[in-house]
């Protein structure tokens, strides 16, 4: 999936926030940090750093969202963040965003934090970001 696909993609799915430019998820990713899964119909962009990694963005096509692709993304991504030494994931998502953040905790992932103002808002104040957390532990 190239930067432009990922971008025209992320601008389909995000309607809570500004999707990335094309040019920054080119930029991201071309960090030795950066950390790429990709399906037909979505992708999860994460960043990893010594002992952690933190997932950036993860989108799926709002055609094909409930089929279990961001699930499956975010299991892939997680799994190869512990590949390269991992031990926990973060993420932030909008406090208002109920939805991702009933996915983030089916998926195991735990209340760390909370960033006031975080998400600027295409119209209206900013929203708060709760910061999300999980152990990258497999057995």
């Amino acid at each position: 999936m190239t930067p432009d696909e990922m971008a025209a993609l992320q601008a389909r799915a995000y309607t809570h926030m500004p999707p990335w430019s094309a040019l920054a998820l080119t930029e991201m990713m071309s960090s030795p940090l950066a950390l790429l899964v990709t399906a037909p119909n979505g992708f999860a962009l994460a960043r990893v750093v010594a002992d952690e990694a933190e997932l950036l963005a993860l989108a799926v096509d709002p055609d094909y969202q409930r089929q279990g692709i961001a699930r499956a993304l975010l299991g892939k991504l997680e799994h190869d963040a512990h590949a390269r030494g991992a031990e926990t994931c973060f993420l932030e998502v909008a406090e208002t965003n109920g939805p991702a953040r009933a996915f983030y905790a089916t998926m195991g992932y735990e209340m760390a934090g909370k960033r006031g103002g975080y998400y600027r808002q295409k119209d209206g104040p900013a929203v708060d970001a709760l910061l999300m957390k999980k152990s990258l532990t497999f057995g």
